[in-house]
């Protein structure tokens, strides 16, 4: 063998080490994305999917996200909290309510009236759980972003005209302090997850359902029923999610990569979450109005009355914290100190 044919093959050695060393230090992940709802639905479609994207083009492809909708990894909603600490998932979204007691903190923003404006609140959210949650009700996973949605709204068969109205209607609501409310005002509360109401509209396990406008179109809502309950400017309620990553996969990720995902999360992020999912509320308001259907909108002497019926669901709620350790006052104070806070900047 030449001189020149030993160096060649020297050279070509070194380029081929070369090439596996570096795809080796690129370390390429593939996650696995996990929620409850269709990918047509505007959280997937305007949320979820273009954050995935955008991790994908930071990381110039090193990280894949592989985006399993309507939980076509297998399970119910109520699974995800623990398919992401289990590894089922490695990140999902889901709502804090489907899983009783494991996130109770997030409750608060739940309870009635509590939420104004879905970005400031969900700011507001965040700052609150990076102030009481992070070492307690998330010490098991990353937590990605949390937010709310905007204005619950009534959806029925029959007409909601006033708080009367509800009495032995049976209503679907989305967690316990929202069943809880229904039931305070009068209504049979019937707790399901967001996938279940269509069947339970039209076999009539259910009159109604409260859900946020953006929702609606995708499970065809408008269709079932024809009566919706809007609160003016006030909002009877708001559901608290939570995108979260498994942990562990997490911090097995080189420090690079981990930088990609924390400048992507957290504050920001749930602000603008809550934003577009709130955003998405007038064009499927607008289908409903277009299909005729009657909105009932109350007027600011009538939303006082359900506030005042609906006073003794924070009650309660505070008196199950104190029962738990927590100051429930304080929680509540702080939640809408923060709200407030964020709402006016």
């Amino acid at each position: 063998m030449t001189f020149v044919t030993k160096a060649l093959r020297t050279a070509l050695a070194g380029v081929v080490a070369a090439g596996i060393g570096g795809a080796a230090m690129a370390q390429e992940v593939t996650l696995k994305m996990h929620q409850f709802l269709p990918p047509q639905a505007n959280v997937p479609k305007l949320i979820l999917q273009p954050w995935a994207d955008r991790i994908m083009e930071a990381s110039d492809g090193r990280i894949q996200i592989d985006h399993y909708p309507a939980m076509q990894l297998g399970g119910k909603p109520p699974e995800l909290a623990s398919q992401v600490t289990d590894g089922v998932a490695d990140i999902i979204w889901t709502v804090a309510g489907y899983t009783p007691g494991r996130f109770p903190q997030a409750e608060v923003f739940e309870l009635p009236f509590m939420m104004t404006n879905a970005e400031a609140t969900s700011r507001a959210f965040w700052q609150y759980a990076e102030a009481n949650m992070m070492d307690s009700d998330f010490s098991d996973i990353k937590v990605l972003g949390v937010w709310v949605h905007g204005p619950g709204v009534i959806h029925s068969s029959s007409p909601v005209n006033e708080i009367a109205d509800l009495n032995g209607l049976k209503v679907r609501g989305p967690t316990r302090v929202i069943t809880g409310m229904l039931t305070d005002l009068g209504a049979t509360a019937v707790g399901l997850p967001v996938p279940a109401i269509p069947e339970a509209l039209s076999k009539g396990v259910i009159d109604a359902c409260v859900i946020p406008w953006e929702v609606t179109a995708a499970l065809k809502v408008p269709e079932l029923v024809q009566n919706h309950t809007v609160f003016g400017g006030e909002s009877l309620y708001t559901t608290a999610f939570v995108f979260a990553m498994n942990k562990d996969k997490y911090e097995s990720l080189p420090d690079d990569l981990k930088a990609i995902i924390d400048e992507h999360t957290g504050e920001d992020f749930s602000a603008m979450a809550g934003k577009l999912q709130a955003g998405a509320d007038v064009p499927s308001r607008k289908l409903a109005e277009d299909m005729g259907n009657n909105i009932i909108d109350l007027t600011p002497e009538q939303v006082a009355e359900w506030k005042e019926a609906a006073s003794g669901t924070e009650a309660k709620w505070i008196e199950e914290m104190n029962g738990k350790g927590f100051d429930g006052q304080a929680l509540v104070d702080q939640a809408k100190s923060l709200i407030e806070e964020n709402t006016t900047e």
